[in-house]
Parts: structure tokens; sequence; C-alpha cells
């Protein structure tokens, strides 16, 4: 039996890669939870000072994005999104650390997320150091008008 090893190329993109981004959102974000954002959103965001999209590609596909601000020695990820094609195969953890070395590259002292409270994610962030900070009650609204709360998380990237 051979097993193939696929390996994760991270790589820095930008507003010229809005297309790929739009379509692992769209396959990797269920709209029930109204979590996604627009492609003006990430553009608009993309063009600010200290804000960085990393792609995660696996055979020169992109599979995956996480997209950063940074703020003097605080950042928060915004966004992280995998292609639930390749979900569990480990492109997220790839992609966490990949944003955390940038940012202690960056001298960032805090790293800060978000996340709806029930989604699976939170297991990968609590793998990576990521403690819970807080709850945001009603954060999130799906296209049907049901709410649901958010986590706030964080993780010190200097001990």
């Amino acid at each position: 039996m051979t097993t193939r090893v696929r390996l994760i190329e991270l790589a820095t993109g930008g507003a010229t890669d809005a297309e790929e981004v739009d379509r692992i959102m769209a396959a990797a974000f269920d709209p029930r939870y109204g979590e996604a954002w627009t492609r003006s959103q990430c553009i608009g965001i993309m063009a600010m000072p200290g804000v960085w999209l990393t792609l995660a590609r696996i055979d020169d596909v992109v599979v995956g994005f996480a997209l950063v601000r940074a703020i003097m020695d605080e950042a928060e990820l915004l966004l992280i999104a995998v292609d639930p094609a390749v979900r569990r195969t480990g492109v997220g953890a790839a992609l966490l650390r990949g944003v955390v070395a940038e940012c202690e590259g960056r001298g960032v002292a805090t790293l800060h997320l978000e996340v709806r409270a029930n989604n699976p994610a939170i297991a990968l962030y609590a793998a990576h150091g990521f403690l819970q900070a807080g709850v945001r009650r009603g954060y999130y609204r799906g296209r049907d008008g049901v709410s649901f709360d958010a986590h706030t998380y964080r993780r010190s990237l200097r001990d």
C-alpha cells in the first residue's frame, strides 16, 4: 500500500485572490450562521495597513486561507476557512501555525479571534493554545434571523 503525503504550501495572497477566497468561503461557511464576508468586505480590508492574507495550497490548488489584521502588538484572526473536501488533513493547523509565525515575526504579543459558539474549529484553536476570553451574545445572525453567540479567544505569543 502506498500513501501519498500531500504537501501544504502557504503563500501570501492579496486582492487578486478574491475569487479563490470567495470559492473557499462559499464552500466552508454555512449560510445559516451568517459568518461569511462579501468579496467587497474582503478586498476592502485587505487594502488596510497591517492586514495580510495567507493562502494554503495543495498541488497548486487553493484549499484554504486566513485573513489577519495587526495593530501595534495585537492581531486578530479575522477569517480562516478550509475547503470541506480537505478538512482534517492539517490545512487548518498549517494556516494557524503560519499565522502565529507571521504574528511573531511582526512583534505581535497577543492574537485574538472570535468564533461561533458551536463551531467545531474551537477544538483546533484550543489545541493551538487559544484560551476563551469572552462571549458576545447573539453576535451572528443567520439568513433565517436566528442568532448565535460568538466566543472570543486569545493566545499570548510571548511568555
